[in-house]
């Protein structure tokens, strides 16, 4: 059978694992598919690649297609995320030399307690803190973002891009004092002794999106046969890397030198939920530290492009309500709906909801009668109802 090429890009993560997953068990061929998986180096280079026509697909920061549809980036075709990939997977990690000075403050470093963290941080921390996340339109600016807001170190923070591969080599230089990214980058600078771990992004905020499937709007309305079986073969990659017998089989993949190019070992560490907090060798065990399925983590939820795009206006100056709107159209539903109904997904019988208000799994509608969400609690209590809704 001739399959059908596409070419995907994606930035060396942990959470790459769904596109990668789909090209080397067969999801994707036998979705008729051949997938050239493209090596990315920066968030920024995989907006450029998808905008310009590089690639046909990209695996990508949620807020950032968002972001695009607000103005902020070059004047490329429009951006549509049209399902979710990974929920969690991002670590916040400090320098060694702050480590030591929050142990001497007493910090127990639990990797669960943002209260605690974040006093303990405050502490030891002089002057200005630089806090490395990998684009300023990033799940992981939102968390650092949240978790400071309203503490004397929110006055002092100074936000850094730096490049998952090179947050590490960040701490090591003294460019930045922290940094939150997604694994397995966060337990390579523990390894390397630069750092230790504090604190979880699942601590911040329950379900806290990390990366999307994102195509051109050009591609994913022009060409729907091709996004509908990419869609379904990565939606089955998600459901593989959702049981627990397969992580250790996923690790090995992701390690390989066409990928992650590091020892199986720390890929595991993300995905078998077992964190080394420090090259002391000190583990927590954290449940569900990254899911890719479970609790309707692939769905595109509306409510959430409104939440990063109110987030958004606010530091640029833009309209919220018009902000939204822009945002909410770009999380493609819709698409959703209509490609993955035949592969079997249950679907939410909404496409917003209140988010931050769920502390624990809850059951809500779905076209198959009932689904479980996963909790999706803010750790401040925060709850966010989007102003206008549609399905």
């Amino acid at each position: 059978m001739s399959l059908t090429p596409l070419r995907l890009g994606y930035v060396p993560l942990t959470d790459a694992a769904p596109l990668i997953v789909a090209a080397e068990l067969g999801f994707a061929a036998e979705e008729g598919l051949s997938l050239d998986l493209i090596r990315l180096q920066s968030w920024a280079q995989s907006r450029d690649s998808l905008g310009m026509g590089g690639i046909d697909a990209a695996h990508m920061l949620v807020p950032l297609p968002i972001a695009q549809g607000l103005g902020l980036g070059p004047a490329y075709p429009r951006f549509d995320l049209v399902m979710v990939l990974s929920v969690g997977g991002q670590a916040i990690c400090v320098s060694a030399a702050l480590a030591g000075a929050m142990r001497d403050h007493g910090h127990g470093f639990g990797f669960g307690d943002p209260v605690a963290a974040r006093q303990a941080l405050a502490a030891v921390v002089p002057g200005a803190l630089r806090v490395g996340v990998p684009f300023p339109f990033s799940t992981q600016a939102e968390l650092v973002r949240r978790w400071l807001a309203g503490s004397d170190l929110d006055r002092r923070l100074s936000i850094r891009t730096v490049p998952p591969p090179l947050m590490a080599d960040a701490l090591a230089t003294g460019e930045v004092d922290a940094f939150c990214v997604g694994e397995p980058w966060a337990s390579y600078a523990v390894e390397r002794g630069l750092g230790a771990l504090v604190l979880a992004g699942r601590s911040i905020w329950a379900s806290p999106p990390e990366k999307g499937l994102v195509l051109t709007r050009d591609f994913a309305e022009g060409r729907p046969e091709e996004t509908g079986r990419l869609m379904r073969a990565v939606w089955r990659a998600c459901r593989w890397l959702d049981v627990a017998e397969n992580r250790a089989t996923a690790a090995e993949i992701l390690s390989r030198p066409d990928y992650l190019n590091l020892p199986p070992e720390l890929s595991e560490r993300g995905l078998m939920d077992r964190l080394h907090l420090s090259a002391q060798g000190e583990v927590r065990q954290y449940p569900g530290f990254i899911r890719f399925h479970q609790g309707a983590a692939n769905f595109p939820w509306r409510s959430l492009a409104a939440l990063f795009a109110r987030r958004i206006a606010r530091l640029h100056g833009l309209d919220e309500g018009a902000a939204m709107g822009a945002g909410m159209a770009c999380f493609r539903t819709d698409l959703y709906r209509q490609h993955l109904r035949a592969a079997g997904a249950d679907l939410p019988g909404a496409s917003a909801r209140v988010e931050g208000a769920m502390a624990h799994p809850t059951a809500v509608a779905s076209e198959k009668g009932e689904i479980i969400l996963g909790s999706d609690a803010f750790f401040d209590g925060e709850t966010f109802e989007p102003p206008f809704v549609g399905r």
